[in-house]
């Protein structure tokens, strides 16, 4: 008799210690669903603080206290109830499940792999049909579960404000703070467009790697504090065209300084914090006034924009970076791992042999 059980991960979002690797129904397909057996999952900065209890930030999130965390994945498809999938292909997941086209309205945040939804930090999961997304052939497993939050999240810092089927085509600058997971994959993708790229980080040895993944120009923003200025320097006072704000508290003031007329902050990640800590008398009106700029929130993007950019990653034949993989049983030191901030590019966890 087949085993009718699996291993999965669960926490009470109580701390990385405490996550408990537990066993739970092997799930079988209702109509209009598959199973996928998981191959690989990605590390995002967004479970770390799932499972620390610290993503409060999102209203309209709720759920159990205890959750299987994660949500980007690479797996096979073992059983279908569903015309559209067939058992033995690789499938990618779409982290908010209803997010199909267009922009991402409330209901679509109640659906979010990880929280509140169960994740996929297990053997096996079920899926509705219409939220996967298929594995581009020349792409390992490791690097295809990098795809669903980070590259997609790049994609639309670049490309969201154009129009579906006409991505960027060179003659813009864009401006990336720090090498993790949303930064690599956009360095990646501005570099295939064709797009002048500026990369910020406190570590040379990594400015280096991005130097050598095509980066135009970099700056260490703990020997150069003002590094607006080099920005404006290097773009002979225009600014950027496009920043991935990823800072949050203490970066800012400082993309509002050097962002170009008419041009766009993508307000992505908070690594500097969440709470506001400038002395600046100007109001972020203002801040935004004086140079035309549109200030933007991402919150990933849709299955349709997904599936353009894996038709880009395709022509350009684009490979995500790992920077480490760890076993499934490893999960905590995986996580742990990424909250230090010693990676470059992607973390990855294990979870079929």
């Amino acid at each position: 008799m087949p085993d009718e059980t699996m291993k999965q991960w669960v926490t009470a979002q109580n701390g990385m210690d405490n996550l408990t690797l537990t066993t739970g129904p092997k799930p079988t397909p209702a109509s209009g669903e598959v199973v996928v057996k998981i191959n690989t999952v990605s590390l995002n900065y967004r479970d770390t603080e799932v499972v620390m209890g610290l993503y409060g930030h999102h209203a309209s999130i709720s759920g159990n206290k205890d959750i299987v965390p994660c949500s980007d994945i690479c797996g096979t498809i073992t059983a279908s109830e569903s015309d559209r999938w067939k058992e033995g292909q690789r499938v990618m997941a779409i982290f908010n499940q209803t997010h199909l086209t267009g922009q991402i309205q409330a209901h679509d945040m109640t659906s979010g792999l990880g929280l509140p939804l169960p994740g996929v930090l297990c053997e096996y999961r079920a899926f509705p049909a219409e939220s996967l997304v298929a594995v581009p052939d020349f792409m390992s497993d490791e690097e295809a579960c990098n795809l669903p939050i980070a590259a997609v999240t790049a994609w639309m810092a670049i490309n969201g404000m154009r129009p579906l089927g006409q991505p960027a085509k060179g003659g813009e600058t864009v401006l990336i703070q720090g090498t993790g997971g949303v930064a690599i994959a956009g360095l990646q993708i501005a570099h295939a467009a064709g797009l002048r790229t500026i990369v910020t980080s406190s570590s040379d040895e990594k400015l280096e790697k991005a130097k050598k993944m095509g980066a135009d120009f970099t700056i260490n923003y703990r020997t150069t504090p003002g590094w607006e200025k080099e920005v404006m320097r290097f773009t002979d006072d225009k600014g950027a065209d496009i920043i991935f704000e990823n800072g949050g508290a203490l970066t800012l003031r400082k993309s509002f300084d050097c962002i170009a007329f008419g041009g766009l902050i993508n307000c992505i990640g908070y690594l500097s914090g969440k709470e506001e800590v400038s002395e600046d008398k100007l109001h972020t009106n203002v801040l935004a006034l004086r140079r035309n700029v549109t200030l933007k929130g991402i919150l990933n993007g849709p299955k349709d924009r997904f599936e353009e950019m894996v038709q880009f990653y395709d022509k350009h034949q684009i490979r995500p970076i790992v920077d480490r993989a760890f076993k499934f049983d490893d999960v905590k030191g995986a996580l742990k791992y990424l909250y230090s901030g010693g990676h470059f590019g992607k973390v990855v966890v294990r979870v079929a042999d």
